[in-house]
This record gives structure tokens, C-alpha cells and sequence, in this order.
């Protein structure tokens, strides 16, 4: 049995590799909006800080339904929101959630992660719960991972949930390689549990491969900080702001 679930394994890491393969896909970038500037980050975790410095030269990337997450202090629309595909149609009960916090809220760019239908359903489902954006970008699952392996060295083709990164590290990777000065993580632990948001406590599914990537980024020396002084310690991230030598 153990063979046969290995042979299993094997067949479906090598036609997700080949499918990869053959999509060839970019990498994103979104230059136009971060090249040069401090990006903020911001996740859902249950605590998150208004970095130093704050004010409305900084870009401002959310995960989801962050931005409610953070309406204490981030009181202006962001200018990109990656949005997993989920939380637009999704009946369990954290899509619900985001739907429900995110009501006649608005983005910028609202960048939708690996959605699988047509476009006029993917409007149809942000139009239900009455969400607004300027601007509306697909990034599929194979640019995701190619963003990854660039910025990480590592090809993860995201065979198991526990495997894939969050979208808070994604949208880190992004706002590096789009030329960012420097990134801010806020509200993006990847030992807590829960969201902000909600009330159902929701253990985090990308635990190791978060620390791993985090990691990855202390040791290439990327502008990447946390303003949340408690992440600085359990991950080894530089906090914000960098110390003047």
C-alpha cells in the first residue's frame, strides 16, 4: 500500500511539473505601483501595528479582508488586495466571513488568486457582496509559484494545502520584486492562530513553509521588516523602522 501511494505521489508531482512547464508563465510584477516605495503589507493576524513613519507615501498591499483587520489606523483605501479565489463564492465558514466584513468596502487593484471560472462569474461574485475596485488582475496558481521560485530559489508546485505559502508571504515576494524600497509586514505571524476579523479561531495552515520563506528572506538580505515587535522575535525579521548605523 505504501508503494502504490508513493507511485501515486510521484505521477501527480510529474504532470504538475509538466503542466508548469508547459504554461511557462511570468512572473507578476506590479512596478507601476511599488517601484521605489515603502509597501506595507498587511495581514490578518490577531495583532497588527501602524509602522513608523506612517503616512500616505507609503503603498499599502491587503490580504483578504485585512483591511478591516487594520481600520484603526489604515484609514485609507489600499492600493492592491490579493484575494483568494475562495472568498468569493465559498460557503464554509471564514469565505462567509470575509464576505460579510467586506461589504461596500473598495481597493485599488483587486488581484484575484487562482480563480478557475469565467470572468463574468468572478464579477458576479464580487458584485453580491458589493465590494469595489478600480482595477480587477487574475494572477493564476502557476504565476504564484513562479513568483516563489524566483524569490525564494525554491520550486513549490503546491502539491498539499500545508505546502503552499500564504498570501501574505506572496504578496511580500510580489512587492520585492516589483522594486519596492522596502517592505512591511504587519498583522502577518505565522505562529498565531485566528483572525482579527472574526471569532473562529482558525489554526494557520502555512506554519513551516512561512518560517521557511522568512527565513529565505533574513539570509538574502532582503528589505523585508515586521512592525509587530513580537513577530521581530519568533521569526528573526528585522523590526521596522531599520536601525540607523
Amino acid at each position: 500500500m505504501s508503494y502504490l501511494t508513493d507511485l501515486i505521489r510521484l505521477k501527480r508531482h510529474a504532470n504538475r511539473w509538466l503542466r508548469y512547464r508547459l504554461a511557462a508563465p511570468l512572473v507578476p510584477n506590479l512596478a507601476q505601483l511599488f517601484r521605489g516605495k515603502n509597501v506595507v503589507v498587511v495581514g490578518s493576524a490577531p495583532f497588527s501595528t501602524e509602522p513608523h513613519g506612517w503616512d500616505d507615501s507609503f503603498r499599502v498591499l491587503t490580504i483578504n479582508a485585512s483591511q478591516v483587520a487594520a481600520q484603526a489606523w489604515l484609514k485609507q483605501v489600499p492600493d492592491v488586495t490579493l484575494m483568494q479565489f475562495n472568498q468569493i463564492e465559498g460557503l464554509n465558514p471564514a469565505a462567509v466571513q470575509v464576505r460579510k466584513v467586506l461589504e461596500h468596502q473598495r481597493t485599488g487593484l483587486l488581484c484575484i488568486l487562482n480563480w478557475r471560472h469565467d470572468l463574468k462569474r468572478l464579477q458576479r461574485g464580487i458584485d453580491a457582496f458589493h465590494y469595489s475596485y478600480d482595477e480587477l488582475k487574475l494572477i493564476s496558481r502557476h504565476e504564484r509559484i513562479a513568483l516563489m521560485h524566483r524569490m525564494t530559489g525554491r520550486l513549490n508546485l503546491e502539491m498539499e494545502g500545508e505546502a503552499k505559502w500564504s498570501n501574505g508571504i506572496v504578496g511580500a515576494a510580489l512587492a520585492i520584486n516589483s522594486g519596492a524600497a522596502n517592505v512591511i509586514l504587519t498583522g502577518i505571524d505565522p505562529l498565531s492562530k485566528g483572525h482579527n476579523y472574526n471569532s473562529l479561531d482558525l489554526s494557520r495552515m502555512h506554519k513551516e513553509t512561512d518560517l521557511e520563506a522568512l527565513q529565505t528572506f533574513c539570509e538574502q538580505r532582503l528589505p523585508i521588516f515586521t512592525a509587530d515587535p513580537h513577530v521581530a522575535l519568533s521569526t528573526n525579521l528585522l523590526l521596522w523602522p531599520p536601525e540607523r548605523r
